[in-house]
C-alpha cells in the first residue's frame, strides 16, 4: 500500500494557521481531533514563552467557537477547543482517511505521513486543491509486507542473509559463506533469494506479476 510524506502550510484562513503563523516559534501539537456535522473539536498542547498571549490570540479568533484551557503554565498549556471551520478535518473526511494525531504544527507548517490506497491519496490531494490548502509530496513509496508476500522459507532466509550482511555494501558474507551458515547448496540459496527478490521489486515497482500467491513460488 503507498506510503506518503505530506508537508502542508496552514492558509490563514484557517484559525491555527493564522495563530501559528503569527507566533512562528510556537509549537502546536494536536493531540486529537473530532469533526462532526459542521464544526469539529480537538485538544491542543501549545508551547511558547508568551503562551499566554497565544491563548488571548485563539479566543479572538471567530472562527473558535469556544476554549477550556485544561492546563497552564509559564511556557505551555493544554486547550479544548471547537470550531465552526474544522477544513483539515472535512479534508480528510471527504478523503476517507482518518486524521492521525498527534502532529504538530510549526509557523503554520505541518509533516503528515499518510498510509492509504492510491485512490485514496488522490482524493486527498483533491480536497487539499479544493480547500484552498497549500501542500507538497515530500516522498511517495509502496510499502511491503514482506511476511506476507514471500514464502515462510523464502522470508526465513531473506532474513537470515540481512542479518548476516549479505546486502550490505560491501558485502560482510559471501553467498558461499552464507550457503555453508546454512548447510544449504549455493545454487538452493541463490535461486531462492531471486525468487524472493524478484517478488518484492516487482511488489514496490508495481507489477501485477506480483499479485501471484506466494504459494505459487519456490
Amino acid at each position: 500500500m503507498p506510503q506518503a510524506t505530506f508537508t502542508l502550510t496552514m492558509p490563514e484562513s484557517i484559525w491555527i494557521g493564522d495563530v501559528s503563523q503569527s507566533y512562528p516559534d510556537a509549537v502546536f501539537r494536536v493531540l486529537a481531533a473530532m469533526p462532526e456535522e459542521s464544526s469539529g473539536s480537538g485538544l491542543v498542547e501549545i508551547h511558547h514563552e508568551g503562551v499566554a498571549e497565544i491563548l488571548a490570540t485563539i479566543d479572538a479568533e471567530e472562527a473558535v467557537s469556544s476554549t477550556e484551557v485544561m492546563y497552564q503554565d509559564e511556557e505551555q498549556a493544554l486547550l479544548q477547543f471547537e470550531t465552526e471551520t474544522p477544513v483539515l478535518l472535512f479534508a480528510m473526511q471527504e478523503s476517507g482517511i482518518p486524521l492521525q494525531t498527534p502532529f504538530e504544527i510549526v509557523d503554520g507548517t505541518v509533516s503528515w505521513e499518510i498510509t492509504a490506497s492510491q485512490e485514496r491519496l488522490a482524493d486527498l490531494v483533491d480536497q487539499f486543491e479544493s480547500f484552498g490548502i497549500p501542500f507538497q509530496v515530500d516522498r511517495l513509496q509502496q510499502q511491503v509486507d514482506s511476511a506476507q508476500l514471500l514464502t515462510e522459507n523464502q522470508f526465513s532466509l531473506v532474513e537470515t542473509a540481512l542479518e548476516a550482511g549479505y546486502y550490505d555494501t560491501p558485502r560482510d558474507c559471501t553467498l558461499v559463506a552464507l550457503a555453508e551458515d546454512l548447510d544449504m547448496a549455493p545454487s538452493t540459496v541463490s535461486e531462492t533469494l531471486h525468487r524472493a527478490e524478484e517478488r518484492l521489486i516487482k511488489e514496490v515497482m508495481g507489477s501485477e506479476s506480483a499479485a501471484e500467491s506466494p504459494a505459487n513460488a519456490g
